[in-house]
């Protein structure tokens, strides 16, 4: 049976805010015997905001009063009211600092938004957002190859790359088209990490200067350069960890990259020539476009066109499954109800060794972190392939072993399982974990990597809890 939804996707982002509206038709696609899988078979696109520079109110705080005039003037040009519209997502990404006020610019917004995913997304969560919105993972997955996306905006350029759909790892560089700000022919903002790079290339350069369009031009260059590097294209410099905004955590070298795309406002400028004024903008953007298309490590690998390009991380829609868990479950009741957890998936491939899925839990759940502190997240498995008691001890074990990072936090350690091992699971958990961790662990529930859940407050005397799965709908 399918069903037809109206969807909004808000993306408000350090340097520009947007949004889009989405007609989707949905399907339950499982069968009367397995978990309910939801599953988008149409997917329509019926209208685009303008592009807005991000109003703030000082370099560390937005002006939620004006995003909400942005956010209600789109609502109106458009024809769809709040009351049109069932579900949908908010997005808020950029710096950490940022953050601090994501709550007041979310209840700012409630009348409009209603009870939509949340997620106020990091360097490394953004990373993958845009990597997704403009379609690398899935391009990875049906090509079959290590594919990445530099996602190339105003103040950072945020990378993520897949292995066969898988995700690998991800980085964030302070490498954007706002560094340098231009005005009247004038530079006005110069961020200190690019004066220092231009320098250290004998380039001097600050606030004040004319612009002069060839000097900014080999700037640019040395930029296209640090992305190169940070793809390993060319071997790094002594500089490179310098422009690191996640504690200079660098991408993975193994796999080898095959393939790239680009998003973000400046990929515009790479993918498509920008005629007129290159300062047209206000800032470098389309002179660093023009730096990676013509930088010659890029062409060592293919590029791949992108599904989106600066509305990369505007999120299509989230659409909601309301399920229940299945009746064998372990749950600390203290902790319920909570709401917009994100989803980590284990893979098939790392859940069936316990070395791989303790490995893959150590790689990935950094990237829920903020400013190096551990955000809540529930970790998904299949729970196929530890099926007998000592696998589930061997699995517990892994999970022990590869969350710590989340044990050493003060949220309860999150497990959401396909196949019907979560009660066994759960106490396994309590037992090596002497119940000073909360732990809960429900199963009967289908949840994807990127999915956000709620878990409700037990129902039927407490054997069952109930579920909404949030699946994030890129425009790929």
């Amino acid at each position: 049976m399918h069903e037809t939804i109206l969807s909004v996707g808000i993306d408000i982002g350090t340097s520009t805010t947007q949004l889009i509206f989405s007609r989707l038709t949905i399907e339950n696609l499982a069968t009367s015997y397995t978990v309910p899988r939801i599953s988008i078979v149409k997917k329509e696109v019926i209208y685009r905001s303008d592009i807005y520079f991000t109003p703030l109110l000082s370099q560390t705080e937005i002006d939620a009063a004006a995003v909400k005039e942005i956010i209600r003037s789109e609502y109106q040009k458009s024809g769809i009211r709040p009351g049109d519209l069932q579900t949908g997502a908010v997005i808020i990404t950029g710096e950490t600092a940022r953050k601090q006020n994501a709550n007041s610019v979310l209840s700012t917004l409630s009348d409009m938004a209603g009870d939509f995913v949340v997620a106020t997304a990091g360097p490394d969560l953004e990373s993958v957002l845009s990597a997704k919105g403009a379609g690398a993972d899935k391009i990875s997955q049906d090509n079959r190859e290590v594919v990445g996306n530099i996602d190339i905006g105003g103040g950072t350029s945020n990378i993520a790359f897949f292995q066969k759909g898988i995700l690998r790892g991800t980085c964030c560089l302070d490498i954007g088209g706002r560094l340098i700000k231009v005005e009247n022919n004038r530079i006005t903002y110069l961020f200190p990490s690019i004066q220092k790079l231009a320098a250290l290339h004998q380039i001097q350069i600050q606030v004040g200067d004319t612009a002069d369009q060839n000097k900014l031009s080999r700037i640019c260059d040395l930029m296209a350069q640090q992305l190169a590097m940070a793809i390993h294209l060319e071997e790094p410099d002594a500089f490179h960890k310098e422009l690191y905004t996640n504690q200079g955590n660098l991408l993975p070298s193994s796999p080898t990259l095959q393939g790239i795309t680009y998003s973000g406002g400046v990929a515009d400028c790479i993918y498509t020539e920008k005629p007129g004024d290159v300062f047209q903008f206000g800032d470098i953007g389309i002179l660093l476009g023009r730096a990676v298309k013509r930088y010659p490590a890029f062409s060592k690998i293919r590029v791949y066109p992108a599904a989106e390009t600066i509305r990369a991380t505007v999120v299509g829609a989230g659409t909601h499954t309301t399920n229940v868990s299945g009746s064998t479950i372990s749950y600390a009741s203290s902790r319920l109800p909570i709401k917009n957890i994100p989803v980590l998936k284990i893979s098939a491939e790392e859940e069936q060794e316990p070395g791989l899925l303790q490995k893959a839990l150590q790689d990935r759940l950094p990237i829920y972190e903020t400013d190096g502190a551990m955000e809540q997240v529930a970790i998904a498995l299949t729970g196929e392939y530890h099926t007998s008691f000592s696998q589930i001890q061997d699995l517990a074990k892994a999970i022990i072993a590869g969350a710590g990072s989340v044990l050493a936090t003060s949220y309860p350690l999150i497990l959401v399982i396909e196949n019907d091992i979560a009660k066994v699971l759960g106490n396994a958990l309590n037992y090596m974990l002497e119940r000073k961790k909360d732990v809960i662990c429900i199963d009967g529930i289908h949840a994807g990597d990127g999915d956000y859940i709620d878990i409700g407050e037990p129902v039927a005397a407490g054997r069952v809890v109930p579920v909404v799965t949030k699946t994030l709908i890129f425009n790929s």
